[in-house]
C-alpha cells in the first residue's frame, strides 16, 4: 500500500459504528485492504509497513514491527482458518496504532498449544495477545460493514472483526 492509497478521514468523535476502526481523533490515517491465500499474507505485511512509515511522527521501530507482526498473525489466521479471504483496516491515533482483521468464518480465534516439533503453528494467537494492549472479537461483523449488512444478492454478512490496539 502506497501513502497515496491511505486517505485521511476527518471525525468529529462520533460513536464508533460496528465493524468500523473508531477514531479517538480529529484525523487519523484509514488504509484497508483486501486479499487472499498466501500473497495475500506477503501484501498485508507490506501495507502495515508502509502504513507505519506514512504516521507523522512515525512509530518507534519496535512498535512498527510489532504492528507488521500482529497483522501478519492475523491475516494469516483468517487466510488459514476464515476461508481464505480477509479484509484489513488500519489506523492511529496520537496514542494507538489500531489493527482490524475482518474474515467470513464465525468461529473465534483459540490458543493452541504450539507445536515445538513439527513446525505445525500454534504461535500466532499467543504473539497477538503478547504484543496487543487490547484484543477483541465481534462475532457476526466484517470490516466496514455492520452486523447483519445485506450485500447486493439479498444475503446477510457473516463472520467476525478481530480487532487489535497497540500503544503508539
Amino acid at each position: 500500500m502506497t501513502s497515496k492509497q491511505l486517505t485521511k478521514q476527518r471525525t468529529k468523535q462520533p460513536a464508533p459504528r460496528p465493524g468500523r476502526v473508531p477514531s479517538t481523533t480529529e484525523e487519523s490515517l484509514v488504509g484497508t485492504v483486501r486479499g487472499r491465500g498466501a500473497a495475500g499474507v506477503l501484501r498485508a505485511r507490506k501495507a502495515a509497513r508502509a502504513f507505519a512509515e506514512s504516521l507523522s511522527p512515525a512509530p518507534a521501530p519496535d512498535t512498527a514491527e510489532s504492528l507488521v507482526l500482529v497483522v501478519s498473525e492475523l491475516v494469516t489466521n483468517a487466510v488459514r482458518h476464515g476461508g481464505g479471504r480477509y479484509t484489513l483496516a488500519l489506523s492511529a491515533s496520537p496514542e494507538t496504532l489500531t489493527v482490524c482483521v475482518g474474515d467470513r468464518s464465525t468461529v473465534r480465534p483459540q490458543a493452541r498449544t504450539p507445536d515445538l516439533s513439527d513446525g505445525g503453528g500454534g504461535f500466532g494467537w499467543h504473539l497477538v495477545e503478547l504484543l496487543a494492549d487490547e484484543v477483541t472479537v465481534r462475532p457476526g461483523q466484517s470490516v466496514g460493514r455492520g452486523r447483519g449488512a445485506v450485500q447486493p444478492r439479498g444475503r446477510v454478512m457473516r463472520g467476525k472483526t478481530v480487532r487489535a490496539v497497540l500503544a503508539r
